[in-house]
């Protein structure tokens, strides 16, 4: 039987989206399942998303990060933020390798 594919989650602030796509295609072009965050494209209305909506786009990437045998985070120059943690933090819990685009 065939190995199955590696199963990557990226995380990563918003305001990184271009990135984030970059490497998501990246990885999907290597062979990798890509697991990534619903980021808004411009004029979708990301700035329009309720607190409720917010909440459930951050606990839908949790069960993402719970699905991927890794996580990516995608963090130029090095920013971490606040949600970007906390989902680190999910993944360490439970055991999940974490890495980072940018180690600095």
């Amino acid at each position: 039987m065939a190995e199955h594919p590696e199963i990557v989650c990226l995380c990563g602030s918003a305001r990184f989206a271009n990135e984030v796509r970059a490497v998501e295609r990246d990885l999907t072009l290597a062979g990798v399942i890509v697991l990534a965050p619903h980021i808004p494209a411009a004029g979708e209305g990301g700035d329009t998303l309720t607190e409720e909506q917010r909440a459930t786009l951050g606990r839908l990437h949790l069960h993402r990060v719970d699905l991927a045998d890794r996580v990516l985070v995608v963090n130029p120059g090095g920013y971490v933020g606040e949600v970007t943690r906390r989902e680190i933090a999910h993944a360490e819990a439970s055991g999940t390798p974490v890495g980072f685009t940018d180690p600095s």
